[in-house]
């Protein structure tokens, strides 16, 4: 089960980053009722917003991409019983990587800070499938 924590840490950063999402965007929601439909196509609206609200909306996209295979391969890992300290450690790195990466976004978007955290996050992910397939290719 220790292998779920990390699992649920990361659909909690989504959760969060929904949030902000839906908060950032209820203002103008209000300010524009009536006149919504200039935002029907998200690449026609993207270029209006401020620079802030635009972080949110690409963090909260990217997250909804890379840690979907985080998900589906703690699941792996969870049902095939390959849990161990080393495993643990990789994802909980990801996620902590992730956050770290999802406050530069939303903040500064730094691209020279957040650019090494996501790279060091996917070493993370790759360092975990590496396992699993050594795993696999030993039990046949």
């Amino acid at each position: 089960m220790e292998i779920l924590q990390p699992m649920f840490a990361m659909i909690a950063l989504s959760g969060i980053l929904i949030l902000l999402l839906g908060i950032s965007r209820i203002p103008p929601i209000i300010r524009n009722f009536g006149n919504l439909q200039s935002a029907k196509y998200s690449e026609d609206l993207r270029p209006k917003l401020p620079n802030w609200m635009r972080y949110i909306t690409d963090n909260h996209n990217h997250l909804f991409e890379q840690p979907t295979l985080f998900y589906a391969l703690i699941t792996y890992i969870f049902l095939a019983e390959h849990i161990d300290p080393i495993h643990i450690q990789l994802a909980w790195g990801y996620v902590w990587l992730r956050t770290a990466h999802s406050l530069i976004h939303i903040t500064t978007n730094n691209v020279s800070v957040r650019a090494p955290l996501f790279l060091l996050s996917a070493l993370c992910l790759i360092s975990m499938i590496g396992r699993e397939t050594v795993f696999l290719f030993n039990s046949i």
